[in-house]
């Protein structure tokens, strides 16, 4: 089948699913075979894995995210780099599993992400921005690429993200149980799946720092990239003074809709935690304990205030799934309700955001629209993803 054949089908078909999130920590890629669309959706994983990036590459994408200014022969020449690192882990993965996807959606790697309008020129204006040229990608593979899915939503007055609601409500709706679909990458953010609801049901949000600012600290004090199982932050002692302050910050207080990234909560936050600790006598241990619950009792008190509802069960996926100080101080923060992994359900929690991003390119592709305009607050549904052919 011609890859112009793919546009306009509902399947079957595999689609690679591609992600870099705001970690930086590599590329995931999951291999889905899909059929179907929405709730009727059929999907099978047949392979995930995850390449770490070249260090050259994630040096050079974590200087952009925090420079006030860039060279744009700089910017350029990563767009097209990034889109040759995820043509590279797509074909490992093919090697590795003897799978050949029809189709890819890749969201790229944010660099900025400025939903909120700003003038330029005299002209009030929402933006954001993902590295990794799609089209590019779809030259190097010979396949069609669906990327670039937040602008359409930024357009229509949205915030562009989080993108994955439509993917957790087809996927993961339960008929009996009101269940939060809850991913802690870089950044955390949580969807409200009503028992047996539709998709106008559906509420998410991004509640604010997933694993980045313990990132930061671990790399700062540990030369670690990450705190594995969530060793330094169980060795050390919460400050929760030092914790209720950080969460007065407006930007928890805030109801939704509503987006976050390094923007916000990146490495000079990390740095300005890192001083007041240091004022305060903190060790470094003290303050990645203080990070981790810092993510655990923003998302409790997202979930309090905002959902307004009870819950049966909280399921987890990203790399805090895998963070104990993290999952533990969420469970007590909630009182009783389950925190578990989604592979509870059948969804392998490393791969969920790269199988999202195939169940969307899929949508896409099949011109379905997959903007939540009530998670967003765009003014209508937008088909994400701009097609790319080879």
């Amino acid at each position: 089948m011609t890859a112009a054949a793919q546009v306009g089908r509902t399947g079957p078909r595999v689609v690679a699913g591609c992600m870099s999130g705001t970690s930086v920590d590599g590329i995931d890629v999951a291999f889905v075979r899909l059929q179907g669309s929405g709730r009727d959706l059929d999907w099978e994983v047949l392979h995930r894995s995850e390449t770490p990036f070249d260090g050259n590459v994630r040096e050079r994408v974590l200087a952009l995210c925090h420079a006030e200014t860039v060279r744009v022969d700089d910017l350029v020449r990563l767009h097209v780099r990034l889109a040759h690192e995820y043509a590279g882990a797509i074909r490992e993965a093919s090697r590795v599993s003897g799978v050949w996807p029809d189709a890819v959606g890749c969201h790229g790697q944010t660099v900025r992400h400025l939903p909120e309008p700003r003038l330029f020129d005299g002209v009030p204006l929402a933006s954001t921005l993902q590295l990794g040229d799609a089209s590019t990608l779809a030259a190097l593979l010979g396949l069609p690429v669906v990327g670039d899915f937040r602008p359409a939503d930024v357009a229509l007055g949205g915030q562009g993200a989080p993108l994955v609601p439509y993917v957790d409500w087809a996927l993961l709706t339960d008929a009996r149980e009101t269940r939060v679909a809850l991913n802690i990458g870089g950044v955390a953010n949580l969807t409200l799946l009503a028992a047996g609801g539709g998709a106008d049901a559906v509420i998410a949000f991004d509640t604010g720092p997933g694993n980045m600012v313990s990132d930061a600290l671990c790399a700062r004090f540990f030369g670690r990239p990450y705190d594995a199982d969530g060793t330094i932050a169980r060795s050390g002692t919460v400050d929760e003074s030092l914790l209720a302050s950080l969460l007065e910050d407006d930007w928890f207080q805030r109801r939704p809709p509503k987006s976050t990234g390094r923007e916000a909560f990146g490495s000079a936050y990390a740095q300005a935690l890192a001083d007041r600790g240091s004022a305060a006598g903190l060790s470094p241990r003290d303050l990645v304990a203080t990070a981790a619950a810092l993510t655990a009792d923003s998302i409790a008190s997202a979930c309090t205030r905002f959902l307004e509802r009870s819950l049966d069960r909280i399921l987890v996926s990203g790399g805090g799934a895998r963070n104990p100080a993290m999952l533990d101080r969420l469970a007590r923060r909630m009182d009783g309700v389950p925190v578990e992994s989604t592979a509870v359900v059948g969804l392998d929690p490393d791969a969920k955001e790269a199988v999202a991003f195939a169940v969307l390119a899929h949508e896409t592709l099949a011109g379905v629209a997959t903007g939540m305009p009530r998670v967003t607050g765009a003014s209508r549904s937008a088909i994400l993803g701009k097609i790319c052919l080879p």
